[in-house]
């Protein structure tokens, strides 16, 4: 699977432990704006937790990538390296599709998620071996 996917507009690399305090505040600060995302308004995520529980949260994106269950990647501002979203791609929950993608930047980026959405069709079809993705049209 990818390492990552960096751009002029976005660095993706994948999420783990040491982007909790940057990945906490990017994601806390958006609650709302992401419930209104495509594609997580009946989820159960976002959901208020602690820095802690959201550190135990990236372990454990982190151990699927390592165990190829799920690929969870940080979005970041390529000149900051300020998080601005997060992208998961993991098993389908649906029969007719090959893999379940998800994606959402914060409230302060919200102009970047058709673009993201727009890069990660293009990354899904070019580099990985999905051909049906769920994921919420934009």
């Amino acid at each position: 699977m990818p390492a990552g996917l960096q751009t002029g507009a976005f660095a993706l690399e994948p999420l783990t432990v040491r982007h909790n305090d940057r990945d906490y505040a990017a994601w806390t600060s958006s609650i709302e704006h992401i419930r209104q995302t495509p594609g997580f308004g009946a989820g159960s995520w976002p959901r208020p937790m602690s820095p802690e529980e959201n550190a135990a949260d990236l372990a454990r994106h982190a151990r699927d990538f390592a165990d190829r269950a799920g690929f969870t990647y940080t979005v970041l501002d390529p000149a900051t390296s300020d998080v601005v979203g997060c992208v998961y791609i993991y098993p389908p929950k649906r029969g007719d599709y090959d893999v379940e993608v998800h994606s959402w930047v914060r409230a302060s980026h919200a102009e970047l998620d058709t673009p993201l959405y727009e890069l990660m069709s293009g990354w899904l079809a070019t580099d990985w071996p999905f051909t049906n993705p769920d994921y919420a049209p934009r």
